[in-house]
């Protein structure tokens, strides 16, 4: 098989977890498998897994294809896809070299049963193909029954777990990280594992798609759409029914340097400083206490400057209302400090509690900050038709520490079986964002719109 530089430097690492990620046509699937059957040779042990969407998809798309694995090792795999009288899961016998066999099962996640009880033992090597569709509960039981794991993904919806609980705990090599998009580097937050590699892979990395071949596949794909994201440019991302498909961190995601920079030089002056708080004290859910600060600036310009989220699912103990009232005063203040004066801030008015316990705090301890419950009359439909107009006018900027909320401007999306209604989740720092600049919409974006 030949292949490229990057390629060639992904086979010859070493690993313990590698994750392919990456453009469509690139490549992943053909060198991945490759790589992956190269280690069944080396392991120690006698039992892997190849698995997939279904058996149909894996002998389709690994097995039997081009440069699959029938192709490039030939006489010695043999591929038995209705199980024998030893084996009755479908299942490829390998022999590498002499008196050395191995057996490889080819698991689809689609069909829990089977492979709860094939997951019974210890393997060698796991191959997952597209992990970011696949079973979570076949990826936790499986990835822990392997001493190495090599999964392909195709750009998705961030906020899918499958990102937070094993992909972003991945890195990408060094020598690699340059071509790995900016938006992923962001995404790779979670605490590193040891021996995670992430790669990123695109069209230009395969050698066997000439320049003609590559024009026309991006050709095909409508500049500005989600598929072009996903599939032309292999960013993350919700294919359809995004709220805010207009949003481009290119557009309208700035440094804290670059803003502090603009104010020192006179172009941005600001005009009005406000902040949000919307909540949610759910253990049992990933709802979120999301905290935001913003400035609007005299040239008509909202700029969320910081942001602060808990949530009470990833804390061992709690997080009450008196708690969040401490922790929203200090948010207030380091912005203070940073940004300036936010007199009146607006808090989630469905939350009585938090309100009440803010307003105690006023009444015993004395407060500079006017705690107002959020204009609520505006309907969610229209908070959006503002945004987007905003977006589109490049009037609403995040700085780039705001992680989650460019997250969540990336993921909110509209219910599928409803018109005009978005989904109760990925929206807690929008949700802080609208109580903030909602009573001075009149001072944000076209003035004559």
């Amino acid at each position: 098989m030949k292949v490229g530089k990057k390629f060639d430097a992904f086979i010859d690492n070493v690993a313990e977890v590698e994750f392919l990620e990456g453009t469509t046509a690139a490549g992943k699937t053909t060198v991945g498998v490759y790589k992956f059957m190269m280690e069944v040779s080396e392991s120690k042990k006698k039992l892997h897994i190849i698995s997939g969407l279904d058996t149909g998809t894996i002998e389709k798309n690994i097995i039997n294809k081009d440069n699959g694995i029938m192709d490039e090792w030939g006489t010695l795999v043999e591929y038995n896809g209705n199980g024998t009288s030893k084996e009755k899961l479908p299942h490829i016998i390998f022999k590498p070299g002499p008196g050395t066999e191995k057996i490889v099962y080819i698991l689809g996640y689609d069909d829990k049963k089977r492979w709860k009880k094939a997951l019974g033992g210890q393997y060698g090597c796991l191959y997952i193909d597209e992990i970011n569709i696949a079973d979570m509960d076949f990826v936790r039981e499986a990835s822990m029954r392997c001493d190495y794991m090599l999964a392909t993904l195709n750009p998705d919806d961030p906020g899918l777990p499958v990102y937070k609980e094993y992909i972003n705990c991945s890195r990408p090599l060094p020598e690699w990280q340059h071509d790995t998009p900016d938006e992923i580097l962001q995404e790779l937050k979670e605490e590193p594992k040891p021996g995670w590699a992430h790669w990123f892979f695109s069209f230009f990395d395969n050698i066997s798609l000439t320049k003609e071949k590559i024009e026309q596949i991006i050709r095909n794909v409508p500049v500005g759409t989600k598929l072009y994201k996903n599939k032309i440019q292999g960013l993350r991302g919700k294919a359809t029914g995004l709220v805010f498909p207009n949003f481009d961190r290119k557009k309208h995601v700035r440094s804290k340097e670059w803003l502090k920079q603009q104010i020192k030089n006179g172009k941005i002056k600001v005009k009005k400083v406000t902040a949000g708080l919307d909540t949610s004290y759910s253990s049992d859910s990933p709802d979120t206490i999301a905290m935001i600060f913003q400035i609007i600036t005299e040239c008509r310009k909202v700029i969320t400057v910081d942001e602060r989220v808990y949530s009470n699912k990833d804390l061992s103990i709690p997080l009450a209302p008196s708690d969040t009232v401490n922790n929203f005063i200090d948010f207030l203040e380091r912005n203070r400090q940073e940004w300036g004066f936010a007199k009146d801030v607006f808090i989630d008015s469905a939350d009585q509690a938090t309100i009440t316990e803010l307003n105690k705090h006023k009444r015993l301890h004395s407060s500079i900050y006017n705690f107002i419950p959020a204009y609520k009359k505006t309907k969610i439909i229209d908070r959006i038709k503002l945004q987007l107009s905003w977006l589109q006018q490049e009037s609403y900027l995040v700085l780039d520490h705001c992680a989650e909320h460019i997250s969540e401007l990336e993921r909110y999306s509209w219910k599928e079986d409803k018109d005009n209604e978005p989904e109760d989740r990925n929206d807690h720092t929008i949700n802080s964002s609208q109580y903030a600049w909602l009573p001075y919409v009149m001072m944000i974006g076209d003035e004559e719109e």
